[in-house]
């Protein structure tokens, strides 16, 4: 069982998820030139992936930052509209 889980897509949900939350990161920077879907979209999929691999129990650090990155990166866009609004 050890050696099919290593094989398997669900061990790529922790990088994916680390990677998606820093583009939303980096994207809540530049939310003036590039707007709001580039956050939007990447953090919402970090924060599935995060979840995702949480669940699993494959790579429960890069999980857990992608989740805290993506989460950030899907607030701040949220909390600008919000406060616009």
């Amino acid at each position: 069982m050890a050696s099919g889980s290593a094989d398997s897509p669900a061990t790529l949900y922790g990088p994916v998820s680390l990677a998606l939350g820093t583009a939303a990161a980096v994207a809540v920077v530049f939310t003036g030139l590039l707007g709001l879907a580039i956050p939007l979209l990447c953090g919402s999929l970090a924060v599935t992936f995060a979840l995702l691999g949480l669940n699993q129990g494959l790579g429960r650090v890069p999980c857990a930052i992608g989740l805290v990155t993506g989460s950030l990166g899907l607030l701040h866009p949220v909390l600008l509209v919000a406060a616009r609004g």
